[in-house]
C-alpha cells in the first residue's frame, strides 16, 4: 500500500462572484521511503497542494489518503517543515527535538535514545544546549528536519526547506539531508522552485503547470550520491527546464493562490 495517495483532488477559491481553481483533478501515490519533489511556476499551487497534504486546508472535491486513513486534518503521521525552520527560540536543540515526543507522550527513556540518534545522524552532537539564535542558517534547518523525523512520521512534508541559504550551503545541506533521509528511511515529499535540487534529491519530480494540473511526472532513476556532471542527470535537469519553459505562465492575478 502507498504511503500516500492523492485521488482525484481539485481547490478552487471563491472570491465574491469569481471562482479561481487552484488544483485540477490531482492524481499521485507515493510508495514508502520515496522523495517525491513538486516543481512548476509561481503561483501553480505547489504549497496549496502541500497544505491540503499536511491537512492545514481543506480540498474542495477529491480526497487525500495516508496509510488507509482519509486526510481530515493535521496529524502526527505528517510532519512539516517550513522554510523559516520554525524552530521554539526559548528552547535549546534537545528540548526543540524532543518537543513532539513529549506531546505524543514517548516513553522517557526512547526520547533519550532516540535524540541522540538524531543528533549523531545530523552531526549535531555537542550542540544540543546551544539556542536557535547560536546556530547558524544550515544548522538550524537540520535540527528543523530531526525534529520533524523525531516520531518516525508517515511523510515529511517540506516547503523550500533551503530556500534561506546561499547555494554553497545549499548543495552541503542537500548532501546532509539526503544522508538523514536515507538513513532514516523517510517519505518525503518536497515543494521547490529549485530544478537542479529536485534532481539531486529526488526519486521522482512531479511538474504542475500553471493551471493546476500535472504537467509531467519525472522518474529519477539515478544513483546515490547524485553526480551533477553525469550525461544523465543534465539531461533530467535540461528535461524538466524545457518542461517548465513551455507552461505558460499564470495570470498576474493568480499569484496569490500558491
Amino acid at each position: 500500500m502507498p504511503e500516500l495517495n492523492v485521488i482525484n483532488l481539485s481547490k478552487t477559491y471563491t472570491n465574491g462572484r469569481k471562482t479561481h481553481q487552484v488544483l485540477d483533478d490531482i492524481n499521485f501515490a507515493v510508495n514508502h521511503g520515496e522523495f517525491l519533489s513538486i516543481v512548476g511556476p509561481s503561483g501553480c499551487g505547489k504549497t496549496t497542494l502541500l497544505n491540503i497534504i499536511a491537512g492545514f486546508i481543506p480540498t474542495s472535491s477529491g480526497q487525500v489518503i495516508a496509510g488507509d486513513k482519509p486526510v481530515n486534518g493535521p496529524g502526527p503521521d505528517r510532519a512539516f517543515v517550513f522554510q523559516n525552520y520554525a524552530l521554539f527560540p526559548w528552547m535549546t536543540v534537545k528540548d526543540n527535538i524532543l518537543y513532539p515526543m513529549k506531546m505524543q507522550k514517548v516513553d522517557i527513556q526512547i526520547r533519550e535514545t532516540r535524540l541522540n540518534e538524531l543528533l549523531t545522524m545530523a552531526h549535531l552532537g555537542g550542540k544540543e544546549t546551544l539556542y536557535p539564535h547560536h546556530l547558524s542558517g544550515g544548522m538550524k534547518q537540520r535540527v528543523a528536519v530531526i525534529r520533524a523525523l523525531a516520531c518516525h512520521p508517515r511523510l515529511l512534508l517540506m516547503d523550500e526547506p533551503l530556500g534561506a541559504v546561499d547555494t554553497q550551503m545549499r548543495h552541503k545541506l542537500q548532501l546532509e539531508l539526503e544522508a538523514i533521509f536515507r538513513k532514516d528511511s523517510a517519505t518525503v515529499i518536497m515543494v521547490t522552485h529549485d530544478i537542479d535540487e529536485a534532481v539531486f534529491l529526488s526519486d521522482r519530480v512531479i511538474v504542475l503547470s500553471g493551471r493546476g494540473k500535472i504537467a509531467a511526472d519525472v522518474p529519477v532513476s539515478l544513483t546515490r550520491p547524485r553526480d551533477r556532471k553525469n550525461t544523465e542527470y543534465i539531461r533530467i535537469v535540461n528535461n524538466l527546464n524545457d518542461i517548465l519553459d513551455d507552461i505558460p505562465q499564470p495570470q498576474e492575478s493568480e499569484l496569490n493562490a500558491e
